[in-house]
């Protein structure tokens, strides 16, 4: 049965005191508190429920036994060798909820650093959860008697995808693949392979944390506030632009598939070069996902301190042109510093506002209120792909 979590939250808004479900589903509905769900096996049983001659316990669901449960990650950033300034972005990125873009030649690890991302991505909270689990619920993604969602989504549609399969829609409009990854992240690999149509209708969600789909039957929106993580090569051929055979008009009809408002509106842009022999072959591991995922929750409850009662702002990411005023104040030297970058890179003004919020985030990582020099630089760093530069 789909639905089962929508319509269960529908009933105890209308005051109802119970439901039947089918068994499968009970758990399901039986997250949402104070409404008894019946299980039911079949329309005999139902009946003999309602005439009172079949007795049946109510489902009960254990939430915090649900959130407690251990995370059974196979992937763990230890396992990537070298890498640690991709490393240091990806952290970035899931401290603030920013979008990032790894660029880099085939082999170099941008799909095995994506995939280990949810393992640092702090928890989900009950409301985020119960939000996820009711997209999923709707496709009928939850497996038979799961309750809930309890860890971030991780969503890897193919480059072939189509418009209703990422933004959602068909004859009846249902969720799509940016829906599903609410909450979670969407990982878009070869993202230039994408038909550009589908890349530019991600615009608005992306700003706006929603995609509203209009068809024949209706119109719906659907909450989509997921991390974009993007991965491509430097050119056509993989290579670097000093090393690659492709033409310099080659590789700009290459780059210029991504427009330039959709690639403003990714924080973070980050080169992944090739890993170097002794990196591969020494002993030596780096940081376990666990360690990096104790320094995101820490930065995370910074910002939920500091939104608190803004509820459609949950991380820096979010911030709109009044929080960067409150909370991304700069001195003199920062002032200039970030003038400089902006004069001579020819960053756009919503690059500006990027930095800034990257900033934030750099700094909560470091347990700092205020914005610092190194703060601006490193986030001005994490720009290094704007289209200027590689023209």
């Amino acid at each position: 049965m789909k639905g089962v979590l929508p319509i269960a939250l529908r009933a105890k808004a209308e005051d109802k005191i119970g439901l039947l479900v089918p068994k499968d589903n009970a758990a399901g509905a039986a997250v949402v508190k104070g409404l008894q769900v019946i299980p039911i096996q079949n329309l005999r049983e139902a009946v003999g429920f309602l005439e009172g001659e079949v007795k049946i316990s109510p489902t009960c669901v254990d939430l915090a036994r649900l959130f407690d449960q251990p995370r059974e990650d196979e992937l763990d950033f230890a396992d990537v060798k070298g890498q640690e300034s991709v490393k240091r972005a990806l952290e970035i990125a899931a401290a603030g909820g920013h979008n990032v873009l790894l660029i880099g030649p085939p082999g170099t690890g941008k799909s095995m650093l994506t995939k280990r991302l949810p393992t640092i991505l702090p928890p989900l909270t009950l409301d985020e959860a119960l939000e996820t689990t009711k997209i999923h619920s709707i496709v009928g993604l939850l497996a038979p008697g799961q309750a809930l969602i309890t860890q971030r989504p991780f969503r890897a549609p193919h480059h072939t995808a189509s418009d209703a399969g990422l933004l959602g829609g068909n004859a009846n409009p249902t969720p799509g693949e940016i829906s599903l990854a609410h909450h979670g992240v969407l990982f878009l690999d070869e993202l230039p392979e994408f038909k550009r149509s589908v890349l530019e209708t991600m615009r608005q969600p992306l700003e706006e944390g929603r995609v509203t789909i209009s068809r024949a039957a209706g119109t719906m929106t659907f909450p989509s506030q997921f991390m974009l993580v993007a991965a491509m090569n430097p050119t056509p051929d993989g290579k670097m632009p000093g090393e690659s055979r492709c033409s310099p008009r080659e590789i700009q009809n290459y780059l210029n598939r991504i427009s330039g408002p959709l690639l403003d509106r990714i924080d973070i842009h980050v080169e992944v070069p090739a890993v170097k022999f002794r990196e591969i072959t020494a002993e030596r591991t780096g940081e376990s996902s666990a360690q990096i995922r104790e320094r995101v929750v820490a930065a995370r409850t910074r910002q939920q301190e500091r939104f608190k009662g803004k509820r459609t702002i949950t991380c820096n990411a979010r911030m709109g042109t009044k929080e960067l005023k409150a909370y991304c104040a700069l001195n003199e030297a920062t002032l200039e510093l970030l003038k400089m970058a902006m004069t001579d890179l020819k960053l756009s003004a919503r690059a500006y506002d990027r930095i800034l919020k990257v900033a934030r985030t750099i700094a909560d990582l470091a347990g700092s209120e205020k914005l610092t020099s190194d703060h601006i630089f490193e986030a001005i760093q994490y720009r290094s792909l704007d289209r200027q530069l590689w023209a």
